[in-house]
């Protein structure tokens, strides 16, 4: 379903040199598998991410996603397929201030397909328990609501596959496990593949397969370990 084969990642330095973030041979993720990707801070787990997804571009290697290779595409072509077949539920939300919490999750789909889906948006939101507040805008809620509007944008376009990065990072204890309960049996439901970033113990502990970045990017595992995120 997905898979990243030699993959890797490099950033420039300010005196010209290269510094290098992912060196991955190979990572494989099954259709509906749910893994979670841990690590310390500084290993290259949001550009894991962000590589995936296209938001960064790897600098060689394949990915593949529901066989296609994300990495040969052009810019345009990574974009359409991520549109299309690629959730990302972000740390810091990047909602739309100026929209309300459905108009968010409208978005969501016009950028795949260019129709809207209003039925969808709605049973989403109120999935995440937000029917109620469908009609108010970022800055009326909380954190915690903010990050479950995320979440249903995140849902909306029925992904193939859904990238979390840190979900419950800025979210009260309180209302941690209710954002991971909403995502992994969201995903269960939708037959969806979840990968999904924490820094979390508790978080970790809930998941079948736990991967240490560092175990699997040679980077790391070849003590050049540097700060990526």
């Amino acid at each position: 379903m997905l898979e990243l084969r030699n993959v890797k990642k490099a950033f420039s330095e300010p005196g010209g040199g290269l510094l290098p973030i992912l060196e991955i041979p190979h990572f494989r993720v099954e259709t509906a598998e749910q893994i979670v990707i841990v690590g310390r801070s500084g290993c290259g787990k949001t550009t894991l991410l962000h590589t995936i997804a296209g938001i960064s571009r790897a600098d060689s290697g394949e990915i593949w996603l529901d066989k296609i290779n994300l990495a040969a595409l052009s810019e345009a072509g990574v974009d359409k397929v991520r549109a299309d077949k690629i959730g990302y539920v972000f740390q810091t939300f990047n909602l739309l201030g100026g929209f309300t919490a459905y108009e968010n999750v409208l978005l969501g789909m016009t950028f795949v397909r260019g129709r809207k889906d209003p039925a969808r948006a709605k049973q989403l939101l109120k999935r995440v328990g937000l029917e109620h507040r469908s009609h108010h805008k970022p800055r009326a809620m909380s954190v915690g609501e903010q990050q479950r509007v995320a979440v249903a944008r995140a849902l909306a376009n029925k992904p193939s596959l859904l990238l979390a990065d840190e979900p419950t990072a800025n979210i009260d204890p309180r209302n941690q496990q209710m954002i991971v309960d909403l995502i992994r049996d969201t995903c269960r439901e939708e037959n969806i593949s979840l990968l999904l970033v924490t820094h979390s113990p508790e978080v970790a502990k809930q998941f079948d397969r736990v991967v240490q970045l560092e175990d699997v990017n040679r980077v790391n595992a070849e003590g050049r370990m540097q700060k990526a995120e």
